[in-house]
């Protein structure tokens, strides 16, 4: 019998399927294929019927995946230029509004504030595959956009039409495990962000073992597209160190049992999606149904990463204002600094108070953490638990973070508080642990000081 989930399920399927079948128009096929991307987007707005505008839409889709950075970066200007507002037909607009505030005026006022390039991108996604053809034309966009601030303004059409389309009522969570067709299992290895995994064997570690879970979002547009995915571990406590949760040598423990479900690593899978979010639906939701599964679990964290941190402090050092960071960033720079127990207990003080630092005073002009990560999670409502020392001693982990990792509570009794509490005032909710190392080490300047040696070497 289907479950009301399941229908509703494939209704939104059959939904987004409605347009994969191309009507056969055979005087268009017999026009010329050559078109330029300049005409076929004309044509697509300009075509009265529906038909025929799905017909171009298809034919621009495929034209576009066949052109070089060059030509798309022409047919990016022209969405900026050629397909903008008419700021003065707005201004006229507005001003016939003004006047009388007649339906018919409100209705041609939206109309003018409303860019051509809009109705060309919901044009291009009724045809099969349009969503993904778009995802990936912002995609590239972005990328142009770094140098050309004009194109930032079709990217303000993108992220308007994407909100939209892919708001919270369209998205579907699946669990991905072993039994997962090989075509996703092989995107997930390659959209991992956090903790690469460079094997098939090492993915069977994180999805097969009964202790282990893997959820994603799905859009009914592109079903063979994971947006976003969460691996979890469900543990006896909350881990400290990354190593422990993906020890190949590690025994499954019976879910049963568990009290704690892991987070431990959170990836965004598709680049032209940017901005878009998806993650705080996903961790809730994802809580929400652990709990019903497991009632035993007592509480939901994550260990997460660092990855502004390093890049943090090399920014202080090359600002100049305090001397003193030149020699801790240069011995965090050697390799295997933490490979040396004395030499890393004489740094622990001074980059574990760097680091709450780092995650309590912001310096960004929202006045948000500097942190992309905790930004993430204290804004879905979790708290700052534990900092955690050599927590991750990857390449990437002593790279980006020295070794540090995370622990942010997810704690679904007060996330509604926490996120008011971070909204209004970009309030920092942390454990007493934290807070009293904040306080400890942001006391004094010389509390974050580390004693130098004749024994450091190089």
């Amino acid at each position: 019998m289907m479950t009301q989930a399941g229908f509703f399920q494939d209704l939104l399927q059959s939904i987004f399927k409605r347009s994969i079948k191309l009507p056969s128009l055979n005087w268009l096929e017999r026009e010329n294929r050559e078109q330029s991307l300049k005409m076929l987007a004309a044509l697509v707005l300009e075509t009265k019927g529906e038909a025929s505008a799905l017909v171009y839409a298809d034919r621009f889709l495929k034209r576009y995946a066949e052109t070089d950075a060059e030509e798309r970066n022409g047919f990016f200007m022209l969405l900026a230029e050629e397909y903008d507002i008419d700021a003065g037909q707005i201004i006229r607009a507005a001003q016939k509004y003004g006047d009388d505030k007649d339906p018919q005026n409100f209705c041609s006022l939206m109309q003018a504030a409303e860019p051509p390039r809009q109705e060309l991108f919901r044009r291009l996604n009724s045809v099969a595959d349009g969503t993904v053809g778009l995802v990936r034309m912002r995609e590239a966009l972005l990328e142009e956009a770094r140098n050309n601030p004009v194109l930032k303004r079709v990217d303000e059409d993108f992220r308007h039409m994407f909100r939209s389309w892919f708001n919270r009522g369209f998205l579907v969570m699946r669990t991905v495990d072993w039994t997962t067709p090989a075509h996703i299992l092989e995107k997930i290895i390659a959209y991992e962000a956090v903790h690469e995994i460079p094997s098939w064997e090492e993915l069977r570690r994180r999805l097969e073992p009964k202790d282990r879970r893997c959820f994603a979002f799905f859009h009914p547009s592109m079903p063979d597209e994971p947006l976003i995915f969460v691996e979890v571990a469900l543990l006896q406590g909350m881990p400290s160190k990354i190593a422990d949760v993906l020890d190949p040598e590690r025994v499954a423990e019976d879910p049963e049992n568990a009290k704690t479900a892991v987070f431990y690593s959170i990836s965004n899978c598709q680049k032209g999606l940017k901005g878009i979010s998806f993650g705080n639906f996903l961790i809730k939701q994802v809580a929400n149904d652990l709990q019903k599964h497991f009632p035993q679990l007592e509480e939901f964290a994550t260990l997460s990463p660092l990855p502004g941190f390093m890049r943090w402090l090399k920014q202080k050092e090359d600002s100049g204002t305090e001397p003193w960071l030149g020699e801790l960033f240069k011995r965090l720079s050697n390799n295997g600094w933490n490979l040396d127990p004395q030499l890393a207990e004489q740094l622990k003080p001074s980059v574990l108070g760097l680091c709450v630092r780092y995650l309590f005073q912001s310096e960004r002009s929202d006045g948000s953490p500097n942190d992309p990560v905790a930004r993430f999670h204290l804004e879905n409502g979790a708290s700052l638990e534990r900092v955690n020392w050599l927590g991750d001693v990857s390449a990437r982990g002593i790279g980006q973070g020295a070794g540090l990792m995370i622990n942010y509570l997810y704690d679904l009794s007060r996330l509604e508080q926490n996120h008011e509490l971070y909204a209004a005032n970009k309030e920092v909710i942390a454990s007493p642990s934290v807070k009293a190392l904040f306080k400890e080490t942001s006391g004094s300047k010389q509390s974050l000081l580390f004693p130098v040696s004749e024994e450091f070497h190089e």
